[in-house]
């Protein structure tokens, strides 16, 4: 048989009265139904749709689909299929892709490199994609991951050999523009090697939990590359001058700063403010920009957040936050687009609620859980935000019934000042 004309043809459709045919009376034509044989060619589907087909398959299982008709075989063939690798090198326990043996991706990489644009190191072991990283010589790459999942992770690979493998990347690379190396050794003198051969092209970086990294590593980055639109990093090493730095006029526009705040040692770190000078700058520099913080802290480590205005958009609390913190954001984070609270304990944020609704007049998004909020205060909150709540997730735990509504209660009121149809999320029990 040829691979050409390999198509199914025991997908049997039971086709019913819609199907033009003899009158044969009301109960008869409802009774009768044709069956017909439907050929599906795999080789007739455009080359768009294999490539998608193509690009969920584990790297292994791309040799075996290019066997299953010549036009599959094409698109195997095809460069844009082979810009970007994601490798498996040890199958984990919870993962169907089977492991990339190292020679096949020597092989890969070796033949694909004049086109090679995207690499995601998906792998167990930071040795190997450190491996991986030398070999990318005459590679040209756009978009650099290396998950941080890696066992053993980055860290604990020796940062002499990281930062030698990365360094190759950054060499021969001469249009990164997007990098995420989180929770590696990558260090300042690592930075000044990518400013100076990607300047013009880099557009992201993401580098949290990297302890090599100082505000000198990150003002050489906003010094060249003033095509950075988007960076991620660690509150300990934003200051007033590395804020002020982006705000210069021959400095970047940035869309998007993302802050993870974030205490290895809890009570054991006084984290330091940051004026509201630094802040007021930043935002008259660049008036659209995302400031997105991420907070794990306890409730004693908020001291210096959000006594003064501060211009974040958007505020994900991983852990507990005290009332008071919250009360302090209603009042000064008048940007304020989404908020999160993930846990508060037992006592009821209505007032605080209330407080965000009032003067957060930009605020479209909540999430609440493992907290409490009063029906009515509920109910209020909603009230005063109205139809710009676009996403309202609160579990059902959250909420406590009072004289004024009951749970019941609950779905409609919201729905009417939401203008749409609501219920609170509820936990599935397994």
């Amino acid at each position: 048989m040829k691979r050409n004309s390999l198509s199914v043809e025991n997908k049997i459709v039971q086709l019913s009265g819609a199907v033009k045919q003899p009158k044969l009376g009301f109960y008869s034509s409802l009774n009768q139904t044709h069956t017909h044989t439907v050929h599906l060619d795999w080789g007739s589907l455009p080359h768009h749709v294999v490539l998608r087909i193509f690009q969920y398959l584990p790297l292994l299982d791309w040799a075996r689909a290019s066997s299953v008709c010549r036009r599959w075989n094409e698109v195997f063939h095809i460069l844009d299929l082979w810009r970007k690798f994601e490798f498996e090198l040890n199958q984990s326990a919870t993962s169907y892709f089977k492991s990339t043996h190292p020679d096949l991706i020597q092989q890969i990489i070796k033949k694909h490199s004049a086109h090679l644009q995207y690499v995601d190191s998906s792998v167990e072991s930071a040795e190997a994609a450190c491996g991986i990283l030398s070999q990318l010589v005459n590679c040209s790459i756009q978009t650099l991951g290396l998950i941080s999942t890696a066992k053993p992770s980055f860290m604990n690979v020796s940062e002499s050999h990281f930062v030698s493998a990365l360094t190759v990347v950054f060499i021969n690379s001469k249009s990164l523009s997007s990098i995420k190396i989180e929770d590696t050794p990558v260090d300042d003198p690592s930075l000044k090697i990518l400013v100076a051969n990607n300047s013009d092209t880099l557009r992201l970086l993401k580098m949290s939990n990297c302890p090599h990294v100082s505000s000198d590593g990150i003002l050489c980055v906003a010094d060249h590359c003033q095509g950075l639109r988007e960076l991620v990093l660690n509150y300990y090493i934003l200051t007033d001058e590395l804020l002020l730095a982006l705000s210069s006029e021959t400095h970047v526009n940035l869309e998007h700063l993302r802050i993870e705040v974030v205490s290895e040692n809890p009570g054991q770190i006084k984290f330091h403010a940051i004026k509201k000078h630094s802040w007021d700058a930043l935002i008259k520099h660049s008036p659209r920009v995302n400031v997105v913080m991420y907070f794990f802290l306890c409730e004693a480590e908020f001291e210096m957040f959000f006594k003064e205005e501060t211009p974040v958009t958007h505020l994900y609390f991983g852990c507990s936050v005290s009332k008071v913190v919250l009360g302090q954001i209603g009042l000064n984070c008048p940007r304020l687009t989404e908020l999160v609270v993930c846990a508060n304990g037992l006592q009821p944020l209505d007032n605080e609620l209330i407080c965000v609704a009032e003067h957060c007049t930009n605020l479209t998004a909540l999430g609440l859980s493992e907290c409490e909020v009063s029906c009515s205060a509920f109910v209020e909150f909603v009230r005063l935000c109205g139809r710009r709540l676009t996403q309202l997730s609160i579990m059902e735990e959250v909420l406590i019934p009072d004289e004024d509504y009951s749970l019941d209660e609950i779905p409609t009121e919201v729905s009417k000042y939401l203008g749409r149809v609501w219920f609170p999320d509820v936990m599935l029990l397994w």
